[in-house]
């Protein structure tokens, strides 16, 4: 059973969320729980402040098979490719909305892993979108944040129609 997401626009998803210290037997099973919700969206990544906890904590499985989920806990981009990636890009946390996203196409990310080590791993493609996109959550940004502000509001104002 996972707690449920929190939906746009709840404070946790303007709000950058607090480093991890260490990781403890409470953080894997943060991370379980996550990988639970993700697959049950299903989904290619989840960050834990779309659930509502407040802790920079990531998950991302964009494999074929899945089963592949990289855990992360303080991902941040080291290097970012030049060439970009278009990637339409969606959230559990505002429902029926997606929006063109250009993110670089390739990305060194450094976290601490389900061990406590600092690791540095390079993402590709769907990988690469689907990590960049956990890390905009764990600063309080959303996908649609990267849009034109007439994009965004566009977004917006189609989001809050579709609540009615």
């Amino acid at each position: 059973m996972t707690r449920p997401f929190v939906m746009w626009p709840h404070k946790a998803l303007k709000t950058v969320a607090d480093d991890v210290t260490e990781i403890t037997d409470e953080t894997r099973a943060i991370w379980d729980e996550m990988i639970d919700a993700m697959e049950a969206m299903p989904g290619v990544g989840l960050a834990a402040v779309q659930l509502g906890i407040m802790q920079r904590l990531a998950v991302v499985d964009a494999s074929e098979a899945r089963g592949q989920a990289v855990c992360m806990a303080n991902p941040e981009v080291l290097h970012a490719s030049v060439e970009l990636r278009p990637h339409a890009e969606a959230s559990p946390n505002l429902p029926g909305q997606s929006a063109l996203i250009n993110r670089p196409r390739a990305v060194t990310v450094r976290f601490l892993n389900r061990d406590g080590k600092m690791e540095d791993r390079d993402f590709v493609g769907l990988w690469a979108t689907s990590v960049q996109h956990q890390i905009d959550h764990l600063a309080g940004k959303m996908y649609f944040d990267r849009l034109s502000k007439i994009k965004r509001d566009m977004l917006l104002r189609k989001a809050r129609k579709s609540e009615r």
